[in-house]
């Protein structure tokens, strides 16, 4: 299954192994492991939400992986991501990616990425010490998107 939505941890060597041994004919594997950050626009983080649309966000997300595998041929992708409360350096999301050639993985990869941060239905809430926040769409993110074709705007839509 090359998507899953999990409160649980997960370990890279054995997620990484699982997605090498479905396809020997692999030359390159691309990974993104992304963490919480213990400090976010000026404001120390004590703990961070994370909340989806059970059903709604698989789908999402297995959209990503169709649009992928649709400009890379012959690549595999795995997302793990995680929802519920997690703490500075837990593990967040992990997405992989592999292909014959490190080219197609790392683009791959990157893409991929770009795609979930903007698109995939999670909201997030931090603790900080001035409290609860939830954590706006950047801009940013959506010009990663965009160079890739894929017009967003949800930062655009959530500051209106």
């Amino acid at each position: 299954m090359p998507v899953r939505v999990q409160t649980e941890d997960f370990d890279l060597t054995t997620e990484v192994a699982q997605l090498r041994a479905r396809n020997p004919a692999i030359g390159a594997v691309a990974c993104f492991v992304g963490t919480v950050r213990d400090l976010n626009d000026g404001s120390t983080i004590a703990s961070l939400e994370l909340e989806h649309y059970p059903g709604m966000t698989e789908k999402a997300l297995e959209a990503i992986v169709d649009d992928a595998q649709r400009r890379w041929a012959g690549i595999e992708v795995l997302i793990v991501h995680r929802v519920g409360k997690l703490a500075p350096l837990d593990q967040i999301v992990l997405v992989a990616t592999t292909s014959k050639h490190r080219g197609d993985a790392f683009a791959s990869c990157e893409f991929v990425m770009d795609y979930l941060k903007t698109e995939a239905p999670f909201w997030k809430k931090e603790e900080t010490e001035q409290g609860a926040r939830w954590v706006d769409a950047r801009e940013s993110d959506d010009k990663a998107l965009a160079r890739w074709g894929v017009a967003s705007g949800n930062a655009s839509r959530d500051s209106s």
